[in-house]
C-alpha cells in the first residue's frame, strides 16, 4: 500500500489542486514518501496519475523532466527498481498521455536513465537494446553530428561488452561517417578506443595492436590507462601471425622505453630477439589475456598457441639450416605432420622462407626475412638454395654464350651461317 502523505498528494493533483507545486513535492521527497518494497507500484501509480491530468505541455514537460531526476538518483542504489518503473512509465506515457508528442526528448531521456541502470547491473545487452530504441534522425526529433556520436558509441561500448562484434562493427561503421565533424575529444578517443577493441574482438590483431598504441600516445588519458593500451597493443601483436608485418610491430613496441615497465615486457623481448618461447612463459602470459584472446580456433588450438608455434617456428629457421619433419615436431611440441602442415601454410603466405623435401622430410630455411607477400617464400626448386644457384650459373652461361653467337655473327656471318647449317 502506498503511504498516506503520497496518496493524499495525489489527490490534491487529480482535484486541480496546485498540482505544479504537489508534483513537484512529490518528485523531490521520493525516497521518504515510498518505502523501498514498494517503490516500483508507487512509482507506477504516479506515473497513471499525473500523465493522464491535460494539464498544460509545459507542466508536463516539467513533470517528465522532475521524474527522470528522480529516477537517477535511484541508479546506484536501486537499478532494477529504475529498469522497472522507466520501462512502465515510457511505455505508458508514450500511449496514454495527451501532450506525448511534445515529451519527445524527456522520454529520450527517461531511455538513457534505463540504459545507465542496465549499465550498472552489468546488463550490457539489454542496454544497448534500450539505446536502440532512441531515435536519432525523425521528424520529431533530429540529432547533429556530436549526438548521434554519443550515443553510437555508447550502443558499441556496450556490444563490446558481450562481444557482439558484429553488432558493434555496424554502429562503428555509422560513427566513421561522422567522426570528421565532432570536435568533442573525449569522443574521438572512445571512438578510437572501440576501432582498436573491434580489431581486437574479430582477432585482427596487427590492426588492434597499431591502434592500441597509437591510443596510448595520447595526452586526453591518465598515465595509468596509458600503459594498459601500450600492454593490450603488446597482447596483441604477440597473438598476431608471425611474420614481417608482426616484426615490424613488434619492433615498435620494443623499441617504446615505456615497455620495460610492464609485465608484458620480457615475452615482447624474446619474440623480438626471436628467441624460443618455453611453455611456462606461455601459461604465465595468458593470464593476462582475455577470453575472446583464449577462443579455440577451428582447428582445436588457441590463438595464443597458434602464434607461439608460428614465432617458435621462425626462430628455428634462425638457427638452422634444415631441420627433419621429427625434430622440429618435438622443438615445437606438435605432431611431424602438422609440424610440416604449419610450415608449409607459412612458406606459402610469404611469412617464411624456405623448401620442403617430402621425400626426404627435411625441411630447409633460406634465411633471411620472407617478404610478407603470398606465394613469395615457397622455393622454385625442391633441393634449397644450392640448386637455386646452379639455375642461376647455368643461365648466366646461356647467356653469355648467346651474346658470344651474337658477337660472331655480327663480325663473321658467312662463317657462322656455314657452321649453323652444318649443325
Amino acid at each position: 500500500m502506498p503511504e498516506p502523505e503520497l496518496v493524499d498528494m495525489l489527490d490534491k493533483c487529480q482535484a486541480g489542486a496546485d498540482v505544479s507545486q504537489n508534483a513537484e513535492k512529490i518528485f523531490q521527497n521520493i525516497k521518504t514518501l515510498t518505502a523501498p518494497e514498494t517503490r516500483v507500484s508507487d512509482l507506477k501509480l504516479i506515473v497513471e496519475k499525473l500523465f493522464v491530468l491535460g494539464v498544460s505541455v509545459v507542466t508536463t514537460r516539467e513533470f517528465l523532466n522532475s521524474f527522470n531526476e528522480a529516477l537517477r538518483g535511484l541508479v546506484s542504489s536501486e537499478p532494477e527498481t529504475v529498469t522497472e518503473a522507466g520501462a512502465y512509465a515510457h511505455r505508458f506515457i508514450s500511449e496514454q498521455s495527451p501532450v506525448r508528442n511534445s515529451l519527445i526528448e524527456g522520454l529520450c531521456t527517461l531511455k538513457e536513465i534505463i540504459a545507465e541502470a542496465h549499465e550498472s547491473q552489468e546488463e550490457f545487452a539489454e542496454a544497448a537494446k534500450v539505446l536502440l530504441e532512441i531515435p536519432t534522425d525523425t521528424s520529431q526529433r533530429r540529432l547533429d553530428d556530436v549526438g548521434k556520436a554519443r550515443l553510437w558509441v555508447r550502443i558499441v561500448r556496450n556490444y563490446l561488452e558481450v562481444d557482439d562484434s558484429t553488432s558493434a562493427e555496424s554502429y562503428l561503421n555509422k560513427l566513421k561517417n561522422i567522426m570528421h565533424n565532432v570536435p568533442d575529444e573525449e569522443l574521438n578517443l572512445h571512438f578510437r578506443l572501440s576501432v582498436a577493441r573491434v580489431h581486437d574482438a574479430k582477432r585482427e590483431f596487427l590492426h588492434a595492436a597499431k591502434a592500441y598504441h597509437d591510443i596510448s600516445f595520447s595526452p586526453a588519458i591518465a598515465e595509468e590507462e596509458r600503459l594498459h593500451t601500450l600492454a593490450m597493443a603488446i597482447k596483441c601483436a604477440i597473438l598476431a601471425p608471425a611474420g614481417p608485418m608482426r616484426s615490424r610491430a613488434l619492433a615498435r613496441l620494443y623499441k617504446d622505453e615505456r615497455s620495460v615497465q610492464l609485465e608484458e615486457f620480457p615475452i615482447l623481448e624474446k619474440m623480438f630477439l626471436d628467441r624460443i618461447i618455453t611453455p611456462a612463459e606461455v601459461d604465465k602470459f595468458a593470464k593476462g589475456l582475455s577470453p575472446h584472446q583464449l577462443a579455440t580456433t577451428a582447428d582445436g588450438s588457441t590463438v595464443l598457441a597458434k602464434a607461439v608455434v608460428e614465432h617458435n617456428l621462425l626462430s628455428v629457421s634462425r638457427l638452422y639450416s634444415n631441420i627433419g619433419f621429427d625434430e622440429l615436431g618435438l622443438l615445437l611440441g606438435l605432431a611431424p605432420e602438422k609440424a610440416e602442415e604449419t610450415t608449409a601454410k607459412m612458406i606459402e603466405q610469404g611469412r617464411l622462407s624456405g623448401s620442403i623435401d617430402q621425400i626426404d622430410r627435411i625441411i630447409w630455411f633460406e634465411g633471411g626475412d620472407a617478404s610478407g607477400e603470398k606465394g613469395s617464400g615457397r622455393a622454385e626448386v625442391p633441393v634449397g638454395k644450392e640448386m637455386r644457384k646452379w639455375d642461376s650459373n647455368v643461365q648466366a652461361l646461356a647467356e653469355d654464350l648467346e651474346k658470344l653467337t651474337d658477337a660472331l655473327q655480327a663480325e663473321f656471318p658467312e662463317f657462322v651461317a656455314a657452321r649453323i647449317a652444318a649443325y
